[in-house]
């Protein structure tokens, strides 16, 4: 009987850069602290891995701060009605930003410009 591949989540792995993309995509549905948990396996992975997986972690840890950054700016807005606006525009430059590094992980490419602030 042939044996079943293993996935390999140590810091530096693919499946590692895979999972913190899987934490970080249902952590608004879940816990937010879930969103917490894959940036610190960003940082501690990094370092480790090749300039693929380098660029995802950089991606994923850029996605997190301005993620929180724009959380922070929309409560303050929220006082006069236009954070509310930009909680959904964040939410969605959030999702936007993982699933396309999340394909770029499956295929093997590296995310184009990972410091942007837009799609």
């Amino acid at each position: 009987m042939a044996e079943s591949p293993t996935i390999s989540i140590e810091p530096g792995s693919r499946g590692n850069a895979n999972l913190i993309y899987f934490l970080y995509i249902v952590a608004p549905v879940f816990f937010q602290v879930l969103a917490l948990v894959g940036v610190v396996m960003a940082y501690l992975g990094k370092g480790k891995g090749d300039a693929l997986i380098e660029n995802h972690y950089r991606n994923q840890i850029n996605i997190f701060w301005k993620m929180l950054l724009y959380c922070v700016i929309a409560g303050l807005l929220t006082f006069i009605l236009i954070g509310l606006l930009l909680f959904l525009a964040a939410l969605v430059w959030y999702i936007v930003r993982i699933v396309k590094g999340m394909q770029a992980l499956a295929a093997g490419e590296m995310v184009e410009n990972p410091d942007s602030w837009l799609l």
